[in-house]
């Protein structure tokens, strides 16, 4: 039998201990979503234990006073938001940062009061509140195991407090009167039930909800707390960026996108670039945009997407997804040439001179976008033959520093003196330096021309230099290049299909314009210690630990954080897709089937010869027989298995042992009965002994026990606590003059 909670002493610590754990998971969630600091984590922690010993004693506050303490902190949460006093500023996130800190404060005062029903009530609505909060704060998978434990206990003290509250009202209707040999009647909980109830009820409402859950895209980013103040120093994506910027960002291993191929045309797709800005004007110090103000600006078409250009004639599509997360810069990452882009994004995008892809970016927003991107490539051959005149516009791609150490097209020229065409050119160039110079995060390289300190004496740093030099060096050379700023690859995460990019990631590369094919084509000078390998990427046991973490981290922004319109239709496509593709299957069986039957009918009827006929025939005899002696054997089977009657076993024995636990409440009062000095006799049956004893409990417990023993009856719920109370009554009473022989 369930163990019940039959006390009001038992009942009121379950309720304590239940709506306690309803106050910590709330603030549990807040916690794990990043919405309070250290200091509020140990004030509040230390606030819930102390009420927990404080709860029922004189130490407690007055509700009054609680009450009173409620309608002046709210007001001066309000004053510190209107003032910026408090340390609370005016974006988004001090709000969401106030919000946070204001609920807990208000539930820290209702711990500490008196509590009366409403109180509780006021308890669980701050831990709502909290989770609601969480909610729009948090990225993280942690959130969904915090929100699943708060579920539970929330439907456990719900249904508690109710029981509570109806038993205290019975209790009143019935004018009951406490005296020394009555207690007060409390309702009973089945302790091992409420929580598999709990689960029950948790299972169904998840079970119901999901198909709504995604067939209803969510809108807008992460929500309150979206922004991260460890991305906000992300450099080197503007419209100018002095030399070394990008290096600051090299030793961070922070998550700056997510980014999942879903189809690409090419066969062999190479390393893959996310391009961001491209500069073209260098002053020795600082790379920059010479036509900063221009931009061309598209608008969404009807069918959701921006169409940002058109594919060439041999174009290879790559449709990627992006998942970037909220970063100070405006611009859209993607892999070169962007054709069409689809996503939550603002109604308006905007393409600068050098192609770089931006948009009017709001307060702390997480995106979610898909890029249709032709990153074909003429061949070698037709690149190695584009010899045309550049245009008059093409002519800032050629500019370099008027003051110039003359020294650099003195070596461009040396590496370059047996190349007869660009391609060739551009490829030595990238050459040397890759096998040249060294790789280095340090920025040891300086001066007025620090690119000229690089080349002849310090020979190493990082990729920034690496791609300046390469610039600089063609320019000399009479061929258009401009500096490309944006993210290598990343590690690839295999059970998410995404690659992982980090700040570390960052990566500057040359693009090499080619006038009569009208197109630019990267190339990448920085030695290979400087460029992604992903071999040595998530090993050992930590590795894929973290990479699991990951992965988990994926799923849980891409269907919970950033499922919009677009994933919704990405995931019916893979239904769809899936659903396609066993239809197919399956018509390719029964297609195979039957051509296999129609061969076999062929053979029999002689289409291929005699001997042919008679093995058909004899295969088919074969085929048949088997079939009749396995339907023959499963029939047997089945006869015999039924003979032994292993249901009817089983299930006696279910009952049995059912019986057996429901009937111990008759063993429990013949051990209460004999520490008081009552033991039933050789001689008497139940019944006789109960009515020897003239104890109206002991009479009505024994009467259950005939009809659950013997009538083949089970309890009720009602009678399991009639049963309970009537044991109780045998234990707390003195029976000894009552009892006659």
């Amino acid at each position: 039998m369930a163990k019940l909670i039959s006390s009001p002493m038992n009942f009121d610590r379950f309720f304590k201990l239940i709506s306690y754990a309803v106050v910590f998971f709330g603030f549990f969630s807040l916690f794990v979503s990043g919405g309070v600091g250290a200091i509020s984590t140990v004030l509040f922690v230390s606030v819930l234990i102390a009420a927990w010993f404080l709860e029922g004693s004189r130490r407690q506050i007055s509700e009054r006073l609680g009450t009173v303490s409620v309608f002046v902190v709210v007001p001066l949460f309000y004053i510190g938001r209107k003032y910026q006093m408090f340390g609370f500023g005016a974006n988004v996130a001090d709000l969401a940062a106030m919000l946070a800190q204001m609920i807990l404060v208000l539930a820290a005062i209702k711990l500490l009061q008196r509590k009366a029903e409403r109180d509780w009530l006021f308890l669980y609505l701050m831990a709502f509140f909290e989770v609601l909060l969480a909610a729009g704060l948090s990225i993280s998978p942690l959130y969904l195991a915090s929100l699943i434990l708060y579920l539970l206990v929330t439907i456990c003290a719900i249904v508690t407090f109710e029981i509570r509250k109806t038993s205290a009202s019975i209790n009143r209707n019935l004018n009951y009167k406490k005296t020394e040999n009555k207690e007060k009647t409390f309702a009973q909980i089945p302790l091992a039930r409420l929580p598999l109830t709990a689960i029950s009820l948790l299972v169904l409402i998840v079970v119901f909800a999901a198909p709504l859950f995604f067939a209803l895209p969510r809108v807008g980013g992460a929500g309150l707390g979206s922004n991260q103040k460890g991305l906000s120093n992300v450099t080197g994506f503007s419209n100018s960026v002095n030399l070394g910027e990008i290096g600051s960002l090299l030793q961070n291993d922070q998550i700056v996108m997510r980014a999942r191929i879903d189809k690409t045309d090419e066969k062999n797709p190479g390393a893959l670039y996310w391009r961001g800005v491209a500069l073209d004007k260098f002053d020795n110090k600082r790379w920059s945009k010479s036509k900063k103000d221009f931009r061309e600006s598209f608008v969404k078409l009807e069918r959701g997407y921006f169409l940002i250009d058109y594919p060439t004639a041999n174009a290879a599509s790559t449709i990627q997804t992006i998942y970037l997360e909220p970063i100070d810069t405006p611009v859209l990452f993607a892999l070169s040439r962007p054709l069409a882009i689809e996503g939550s994004l603002p109604s308006e995008l905007y393409k600068d001179s050098e192609g770089a892809i931006t948009f009017q970016r709001g307060d702390s927003e997480r995106l979610s976008y898909k890029v249709n991107s032709d990153r074909s490539l003429p061949d070698a051959s037709r690149l190695k033959s584009d010899n045309e005149n550049y245009s008059l516009e093409a002519n800032r791609y050629l500019q370099f520093p008027a003051k110039f150490d003359e020294r650099i097209a003195v070596l461009a020229a040396q590496i370059t003196e047996k190349q007869t065409n660009r391609y060739d050119k551009a490829k030595a160039v990238e050459n040397y330096l890759q096998t040249q110079f060294g790789y280095s995060l340090e920025m040891r390289a300086g001066g007025e021309e620090p690119l000229a300190d690089f080349l002849f004496n310090i020979r190493e740093g990082h990729c920034e230099y690496f791609a300046t030099a390469m610039a600089i060096m063609l320019r000399t050379q009479g061929i258009a290049t401009r500096v490309v700023n944006g993210f290598q690859q990343g590690e690839y995460n295999e059970t998410a299909d995404v690659f992982v990019v980090r700040q570390k990631d960052a990566h500057s590369w040359v693009e090499v314009y080619f006038p009569r094919e009208n197109i630019w084509v990267p190339f990448d000078p920085t030695p290979a210690a400087g460029r992604f390998d992903d071999s040595t990427a998530s090993s050992g046991m930590l590795g894929k630990f973290n990479s699991y973490l990951v992965a988990l981290e994926t799923f849980w922004i891409q269907y919970f954080v950033a499922y919009d319109n677009q994933e919704q239709k990405s995931l019916m496509r893979s239904v769809k897709s899936s659903f396609v593709e066993y239809q197919a299957k399956t018509s390719v069986w029964l297609n195979e089937m039957q051509y296999r039957l129609s061969d076999w009918w062929r053979e029999v009827r002689g289409d291929k010869g005699l001997q042919a006929s008679a093995r058909a025939v004899a295969f088919g005899i074969g085929y048949l027989l088997a079939a009749i002696l396995g339907t023959i054997t499963i029939i047997w089977l089945y006869r015999k298995i039924r003979r032994l009657d292993i249901w009817q076993r089983i299930h006696s024995w279910l009952k049995f042992k059912n019986e057996t636990t429901i009937i111990e409440f008759y063993e429990r009062m013949q051990k209460v009965l004999a520490s008081k000095g009552f033991t039933r006799a050789a001689h008497q049956t139940p019944l006789e002994f109960a009515f020897a004893l003239n104890i109206p409990e002991a009479v009505r417990i024994t009467e259950k026990y005939n009809r659950v023993r013997f009538g083949e009856k089970n309890l009720s719920n009602l009678e399991s606590e009639e049963i309970e109370n009537w044991l109780d009554n045998l234990e707390n009473k003195n029976y000894e003059d009552s009892a006659k022989n």
